[in-house]
């Protein structure tokens, strides 16, 4: 800009003289018009003012490249020394990346110099491959010699390619922004899941010794890691701390949560802790509040483990056991009066499950379709897609004229039937996009959520009610509860109760697994209400294909690191391909030695994982890591643009790095 400048001004002093020519010329026509012989005069004049301006120009143009000339020489030494000397690194390289000049403080990086074959990219091996191919400058963030640089390289334009490279020290200035993140407020929740079970295990006189114990462990951890702990409640403890301790507290992967366990002064049960924290917020209220989102988080998957909240990401630590059954049933009645409170004030209700529907979602749907029924209000079952484990108890209610022909609607409908006065109720499922309509849970008003499932990071965030309970077996066993509080005059009939304790036997595998004492009591509300065994077990019979289907996957069954069973379930000519493969998981289970087991399954160009453990791995925490969930237990996630073998590589994958970090 300013040597355009320059040439700028130069030339309008050149031309100036110029301008002045039609002003003479013009007073040579005036004077003619006054005097003939003034105008003679005048054109004399004018005559010798061009000729002593030609001369002049001639002269000026001579000296003045002359100074440009010795100017420029004398800028370039001036900017050659100053570049010199610059105190930033400083060169210029080929494409090659052969150094063509340096000056002395890049020199100084390099002590030795650059010898024989050697080049800048052996020093920055990355240059060769991230050279700018325009005049665009272009930035990069390097490690060199210990220390951080911030390379700013852009292509010098001549007919062979140079390339200029600036390098920025920015070791200081990273370090500041690292204390800066490190000095950020932590807030954090610390609760005793089971306060109460835990102090009535134990003797009335070491019921304080142990609470006190309990205390002492939970402050004593976080003041190593310069953390205040202030008590709220009996069981609930509030935590205050720099990020700098969140970040070696998650390296130590809240070792508190097994250490506290270890407390035993005659306590029958082991002392469990839910730990939730929050950071990264633009305000200590939003910090307090991720806080809160992930404890809410923590007791909805079941408890005994710590999660770390930020807006960017969501991490979890722990959660390696199963959660204890509370034999308590107030929660049920509290949400069984509180979802019957939601239905008497609209007039439509729609139910679904997760995708692929199974007997357990279709069981918990028939449920809650008996409870809205009984307050006289029009209930439609959102299904699409059916899977053969369940065609035929639908059967039973489409060819039953005590049964609307609209009980079962698809999507469109559901749609369509939606409006402002209408319930959605969600069962077995509480992430939206495995829900069979996620569409509707966008447009409802009013959402309630009823599933067994442990919840990850992606939830039903605009839900009126929830009520996730990770212990209970089946969506079943939960709605059979709630039914038994909803009405006093509840009457379920025969085929309903079936439904429901087909769903509990699936999930839990015929009360193989997973079972607890309000398991067993569900069932037996469900026998007294006309559930046939012997029907429900006709109804889990299967296809001669399907059984052969299992027993291949089972046989090609392939162990890794010894204790994790792999294998690809064959889905070509069998109906539901995906139930096959959870039910050879299951299967998989059998052999000794085996703690868990991963059975893959395509379908609808998708990849179906199936993971099944007994109790010694917690499989929800794998299938999370790929993008899934579950229990405990039972687990699956689902994969897409990959083959069985890729999905079966990147299961593996994620093994070993757990068991590399210790997560499982």
């Amino acid at each position: 800009m300013k040597n355009n400048g320059l040439q700028s001004q130069l030339n309008k002093l050149r031309k100036w003289p110029i301008y002045l020519i039609p002003f003479l010329a013009f007073w040579t026509v005036l004077e003619f018009w006054i005097n003939f012989y003034a105008g003679i005069v005048m054109i004399a004049l004018d005559i010798s003012y061009i000729l002593f301006f030609i001369w002049w120009i001639l002269q000026w143009n001579s000296s003045i490249s002359q100074s440009l000339v010795h100017f420029a020489q004398g800028f370039h030494e001036e900017q050659k020394d100053q570049l010199t000397n610059l105190p930033v690194p400083y060169a210029v390289f080929d494409g090659e990346g052969d150094l063509f000049w340096s000056n002395h403080a890049f020199d100084e990086l390099v002590p030795e110099g650059l010898e024989g074959d050697e080049t800048v990219a052996h020093l920055l091996p990355y240059l060769s491959k991230n050279l700018p191919q325009d005049q665009i400058k272009k930035s990069e963030h390097i490690q060199w010699n210990d220390r951080a640089y911030q390379a700013d390289i852009q292509r010098i334009s001549l007919e062979e390619p140079l390339y200029s490279l600036f390098l920025f020290d920015e070791t200081s200035h990273l370090a500041a922004l690292k204390e800066i993140e490190e000095q950020k407020s932590v807030i954090g929740q610390v609760y005793i899941d089971n306060y109460e079970e835990v102090m009535n295990s134990a003797e009335t006189v070491r019921q304080s010794l142990l609470a006190a114990l309990i205390e002492r462990k939970i402050n004593k951890y976080f003041a190593n890691y310069d953390g205040v702990v202030r008590k709220t409640e009996k069981d609930k403890f509030i935590v205050f701390m720099r990020k700098k301790s969140l970040l070696e507290i998650q390296e130590d992967r809240f070792s508190v949560l097994e250490d506290v366990k270890t407390l035993n002064i005659g306590n029958n049960i082991a002392v469990t802790l839910s730990i939730s924290m929050g950071t990264d917020g633009g305000s200590m209220e939003q910090n307090n509040e991720y806080s809160r989102n992930a404890m809410d988080l923590a007791l909805g998957r079941g408890g005994d483990q710590a999660i770390v909240k930020t807006p960017e990401y969501t991490k979890y630590y722990g959660g390696k056991t199963q959660q204890q059954e509370k034999n308590t049933r107030v929660k049920a009645r509290v949400k069984a009066q509180a979802l019957r409170e939601l239905m008497v004030s609209r007039d439509q209700i729609l139910i679904m499950g997760h995708k692929i529907p199974d007997m357990d979602s279709f069981g918990a749907a028939v449920g809650i379709y008996r409870a809205a029924a009984t307050l006289g209000k029009r209930v439609h079952i959102v299904m699409n897609e059916l899977s053969s484990s369940i065609k035929p108890m639908i059967a039973r209610f489409q060819n039953n004229s005590e049964y609307p022909a609209d009980l079962i609607i698809n999507n469109e409908k559901a749609l369509t039937l939606l409006d402002g006065n209408t319930i959605v109720i969600v069962v077995d499922v509480n992430r939206p996009s495995y829900t069979e309509c996620s569409a509707l849970l966008d447009k409802a008003a009013t959402i309630v959520v009823l599933d067994h499932h442990r919840q990850g990071g992606e939830t039903v965030r605009k839900a009126t009610l929830s009520y996730i309970e990770p212990y209970a077996s089946s969506a079943s066993e939960m709605v059979a509860e709630i039914l038994q509080y909803f009405n006093d005059n509840m009457k379920i009939r025969p085929i309903e109760a079936e439904s429901l304790y087909a769903g509990i036997v699936m999930d839990t595998d015929n009360f193989v697994n997973k079972t607890g004492v309000r398991t067993f009591e569900a069932a037996a509300f469900l026998r007294r209400h006309g559930a046939d065994v012997t029907r429900v077990r006709k109804l889990f019979r299967e296809k001669i294909e399907d059984s052969k289907a299992k027993a291949i996957t089972v046989s090609n069954v392939e162990m890794f690191e010894d204790c994790f069973a792999f294998s690809i379930c064959p889905g070509d000519g069998i109906e539901s391909p995906t139930i096959v493969g959870a039910e050879a998981a299951n299967a998989l289970l059998d052999i000794i030695g085996v703690k868990a087991s991963f059975v893959f399954t395509e379908f609808n160009d998708t990849i179906y994982i199936s993971a099944r453990s007994i109790d010694e791995v917690n499989v929800q925490l794998i299938m999370e890591r790929l993008g899934g969930g579950g229990h405990l237990s039972i687990a699956g996630a689902q994969l897409k643009n990959c083959t069985a073998e890729e999905a079966k590589e990147k299961v593996q994958e994620t093994l070993l790095e757990m068991l590399e970090e210790g997560a499982i």
